[in-house]
C-alpha cells in the first residue's frame, strides 16, 4: 500500500524521490500542499484585509495575520525540506514540454521558477518585516496609531507580493508538473 504513494517512472527500475501529490499531476506531496494552501492563504488574506479596512476588526485582523504568518512559515519550511532533501523537482518535470534537463534554468519552466522566486523571496522577507513591526509598534489590543500609515502601505505591498507569489507559483507548477 505504501508503495503506491511513491512515484514510479515509465521504467520501473527507477523511481522518483518523495511522495506523490494529491492533485493528479507529477508533483510531490508538499508541492501540491503549497499549491492548494496558497489559494486558501489568498482567501484568508482577503478576508483579513476586508475585516480591518471595512469593519475595523483590528484584533481579528491581528489574529488572522499571525495565524497566516505561522502557517506560512511552517508550510514553507516543510516545503523547502521536501524540495531540498526529499523530492527533487527536476525529474518530476522531465515529461513537461516546457522543461529541459540540459537547460533547467533557461527553459520556460526554469524561467518561470526564477520569476516566482523573484516574488516569493522578497515577499517572505517583507511579511516578516511587516509582522514584526506590527508586533512591536501596535498596542495590545491593536488600534490605529502612529505606525498605521506605514503598516497599511507595506501591508498592501506584501499582499500584492503574496498575490504575485501565488500566481507565479501556480504558473510554474502547471508548466513543470501538469503540462504534457
Amino acid at each position: 500500500m505504501l508503495t503506491t504513494l511513491f512515484a514510479q517512472t515509465a521504467d520501473a527500475s527507477t523511481s522518483l524521490a518523495g511522495i506523490n501529490g494529491f492533485l493528479g499531476t507529477r508533483a510531490s506531496l508538499m508541492m501540491d500542499v503549497v499549491v492548494a494552501a496558497m489559494g486558501l492563504v489568498m482567501l484568508l488574506l482577503g478576508i483579513s484585509i476586508y475585516l480591518v479596512k471595512y469593519r475595523a476588526a483590528y484584533q481579528l485582523h491581528k489574529r488572522l495575520q499571525l495565524t497566516l504568518a505561522v502557517l506560512l512559515l511552517v508550510t514553507v519550511a516543510a516545503f523547502e525540506i521536501d524540495v531540498q532533501y526529499l523530492s527533487v523537482w527536476e525529474p518530476r518535470a522531465e515529461p513537461s514540454p516546457y522543461f529541459s534537463t540540459e537547460h533547467a534554468w533557461t527553459c520556460v519552466a526554469g524561467i518561470s521558477l526564477i520569476v516566482h522566486l523573484c516574488f516569493s523571496v522578497p515577499t517572505f522577507l517583507l511579511w516578516f518585516y511587516v509582522v514584526t513591526q506590527a508586533w512591536r509598534k501596535f498596542p495590545t489590543p491593536p488600534q490605529p496609531g502612529e505606525h498605521s500609515r506605514s503598516h497599511a502601505f507595506w501591508g498592501k505591498v506584501g499582499a500584492l507580493g503574496m498575490l504575485m507569489t501565488t500566481l507565479t507559483g501556480w504558473i510554474f507548477y502547471w508548466l513543470a508538473f501538469a503540462a504534457s
